[in-house]
């Protein structure tokens, strides 16, 4: 089980504009709120957003390199999962592998794979259990 996980972000409050509205529909509770930052939790883990001091703004993020790859967090089922597909879209994210969606993971892979704050992937998964009964 993850205690928490910790992301800076280039810039707090357009990051904090996404993850807020996120982690609400995901279930997750404010926890914390500081001047340069913000936790959610759920259960016992929590995810906190931060602002990253200005000395390390020259350095951006990107999956590719070394360190986070991807975020991805549970869906309550396939509706949710397309669902928030509609209100990613609305809000101009951009979803990636948009020829293979909802079915990037696999033909038994239900998810919206798609990019957040400092272009950071982050996949919503629908239950697996879910995708036996539908498909």
């Amino acid at each position: 089980m993850l205690h928490h996980i910790e992301i800076n972000v280039s810039n707090l409050k357009e990051a904090l504009s996404f993850w807020q509205w996120f982690l609400a529909d995901l279930g997750y509770e404010l926890y914390q709120t500081w001047e340069d930052g913000q936790s959610w939790k759920y259960g016992e883990t929590y995810l906190v957003i931060a602002q990253t001091q200005p000395q390390f703004l020259d350095a951006p993020y990107h999956r590719g390199q070394v360190g986070l790859n991807h975020l991805a967090f549970h869906a309550k089922s396939r509706a949710h999962v397309d669902d928030m597909t509609i209100k990613l879209r609305a809000r101009g994210a951009t979803i990636l592998y948009e020829d293979r969606h909802p079915y990037a993971g696999g033909p038994a892979y239900y998810a919206v794979f798609f990019e957040g704050p400092d272009r950071m992937k982050l996949e919503l998964v629908a239950p697996e259990g879910e995708l036996l009964e539908y498909d």
